[in-house]
């Protein structure tokens, strides 16, 4: 998902959550910031490398892809873009680097979305739009991988995308992907933007969603293609459904965060506090436009009556560098909640003795 979800989106779901503005802000700053977080911006805060939650592109180019380079990769991928659905899956083949890798492979409503939740819990709104980051994310960043890997996450020339018909059957319209990332993507044609296909396993290119460009990204689009890994067999996204989704389990985990429930449920969500405004939701996630904040940001202040400011990574630095208990800070919170998430899923991924993401 892009900053018209995470960030305006986030803000209109912690309101309806039970949140006030200030904290709504707090709450999708973080959220936000989880897409910024790199090393390189860690170097100009000031704050711990290890807390980085994103890597820039130039960073990734000159990125290690030995063992301990991979590790690295997968552990910040894996962690806050492409939680893993179920670390225990039943692969019947391959081999055993193939069956490691096929158990990262993204999608909501796994355990570890149930204990990201649950380690927000009590530990402040930067911690819950952390959370929310990756919760989010579960849903567009389906039935791909944070880690390197073309035999999960290469896509072909067979990806179409689905538009509504006269009969039963979604009249299909065969996307074109150009390869110049500089070139503006056309939703009319459709042409998109994905990454050069490169035949090494683990080349960067092959991270993630990268092959099928931002495509995830959107929330308008339904499509069809043949993912690498799922033998040939035809795989439908249908992204409107799957937001709205991603909005309404989002209300319900800030409800929990916020302490209005004694529990979170994987496969909960929360219809009632979203069906007042489920018209204008819906309107805005299947409209067919590739950022949608200034439709998110409109709803969230109609509902909060106040004015979100744009987003502003650098907004908390100066408060974190001048200050001499730096943990009090709104940056010294969210990094502290980036490296538990860090821990944790990397934790996890080691008990179910998968060795791709290493351990911190």
């Amino acid at each position: 998902m892009q900053g018209d979800f995470h960030y305006y989106a986030t803000y209109s779901a912690a309101l309806l959550a039970g949140y006030d503005h200030k904290s709504s802000v707090d709450i999708c700053h973080a959220a936000q910031l989880v897409d910024h977080c790199s090393r390189t911006w860690l170097k100009k805060a000031g704050g711990p490398s290890q807390a980085a939650t994103t890597q820039l592109q130039a960073e990734l180019l000159q990125a290690r892809t030995d063992p301990i380079g991979l590790c690295d990769i997968t552990r910040i991928w894996s962690s806050f873009h492409f939680l893993p659905r179920d670390l225990y899956a039943d692969v019947d083949k391959g081999s055993q680097n193939y069956k490691d890798k096929y158990r990262l492979i993204c999608g909501p409503n796994g355990d570890l979305i149930v204990d990201t939740v649950k380690l927000a819990r009590g530990k402040g709104c930067e911690a819950a739009g952390i959370a929310m980051h990756v919760l989010a994310d579960t849903w567009a960043h389906t039935y791909f991988a944070g880690t390197p890997s073309l035999v999960i996450n290469n896509t072909n020339w067979y990806f179409y995308e689905l538009f509504p018909g006269d009969g039963s059957e979604p009249e299909r319209r065969q996307i074109k992907f150009s390869h110049n990332p500089s070139a503006s993507e056309d939703v009319d044609k459709p042409v998109y933007v994905g990454s050069v296909y490169q035949s090494d396993e683990n080349s960067i290119m092959n991270l993630g969603h990268g092959r099928a460009g931002h495509l995830p990204d959107y929330s308008y689009i339904r499509y069809a293609y043949l993912p690498a890994w799922g033998g040939y067999r035809e795989i439908i996204k249908d992204n409107p459904h799957d937001y709205e989704c991603a909005f309404a389990q989002m209300v319900y985990a800030l409800s929990y965060l916020r302490g209005e429930t004694d529990d979170f449920q994987k496969e909960t969500y929360d219809a009632d506090k979203i069906s007042p405004h489920i018209d204008r939701i819906r309107g805005i996630i299947a409209k067919r436009q590739v950022d949608a904040s200034a439709d998110w940001k409109a709803f969230g202040e109609s509902l909060s009556g106040e004015e979100i400011s744009d987003f502003n990574k650098d907004e908390h630095i100066e408060e974190y560098m001048d200050s001499e208990n730096k943990s009090d800070t709104y940056l010294g919170c969210f990094f502290e909640a980036a490296l538990a998430q860090k821990k944790m899923v990397a934790a996890r991924i080691m008990e179910s003795d998968n060795r791709i993401a290493g351990s911190l």
